[in-house]
């Protein structure tokens, strides 16, 4: 059989109302900070089930790009509701847990022989790094780009080039996992701590205590809403 001749796929109704929200911000000029109308008052304009509007939210939420406030309404985190298609989310959902795996044995080797093998220049770039991104995050930034350069300072620190190539092949993975961390509400801030404390173990030379630092961070970083989310299937 033919694989041009395979069932077409429909779009999930919910699928189809993030386009339709999304084309409601753009046309109400909302921005982020701003509250859409109550769940009750879009349900009944486009026509739809509370809970399917819900599975529209929720999805836009796991995005980063809404914050739900349980009995506070729905708010923009972003002045657009670009949204990724379903499936895209579904594939990164897959993969993020080996992502996760492959971050925490590399970061916590590469932490663990900065401590021991760093030199002052190291330190100084990994305290320009978090002075960068303490800048960015209280400007209302993520501080990704800043993150990266973080982690790019302790790998040069561990002055292990293989080490080095392995971590350079995952970047893309581990671009992916950091993106999907700092959307988290509040985590930039968590996040900019936790580089903290593992700069001040590499600068103290203890390696146990690096080790301990990065270990709970490439936790953090796996603590995103997209990994319990669960898309639903339409109502029948």
């Amino acid at each position: 059989m033919s694989e041009a001749l395979r069932p077409v796929e429909r779009p999930r109704l919910y699928e189809q109302l993030v386009q339709r929200l999304r084309e409601y911000v753009e046309e109400a000029g909302l921005q982020a900070g701003d509250r859409l109308p109550s769940e009750r008052e879009l349900a009944e304009r486009l026509g739809v089930s509370r809970n399917t509007l819900k599975q529209a939210t929720v999805a836009l939420e796991v995005q980063g790009l809404v914050e739900i406030r349980h009995g506070g309404g729905t708010y923009l985190r972003s002045d657009s509701l670009a949204a990724e298609p379903i499936a895209t989310m579904l594939e990164r959902k897959q993969r993020l847990p080996d992502i996760l795996d492959a971050r925490e044995a590399l970061e916590v080797k590469l932490a663990e022989l900065a401590a021991t093998r760093r030199t002052d220049d190291d330190l100084a770039e990994m305290d320009a790094a978090i002075e960068a991104m303490r800048r960015t995050i209280d400007s209302g930034g993520l501080g990704d780009e800043e993150d990266r350069r973080f982690h790019a300072a302790v790998t040069a620190a561990a002055h292990s080039p293989i080490l080095a190539e392995f971590y350079r092949q995952l970047a893309p993975q581990i671009s992916e996992s950091r993106t999907e961390s700092l959307r988290q509400p509040g985590r930039p801030a968590r996040s900019l701590v936790q580089h903290q404390h593992i700069v001040e173990a590499i600068r103290a030379r203890a390696a146990k205590r690096a080790v301990t630092a990065v270990r709970g961070h490439v936790r953090t970083v796996g603590d995103v809403r997209l990994l319990s989310w669960q898309p639903a299937e339409d109502e029948s």
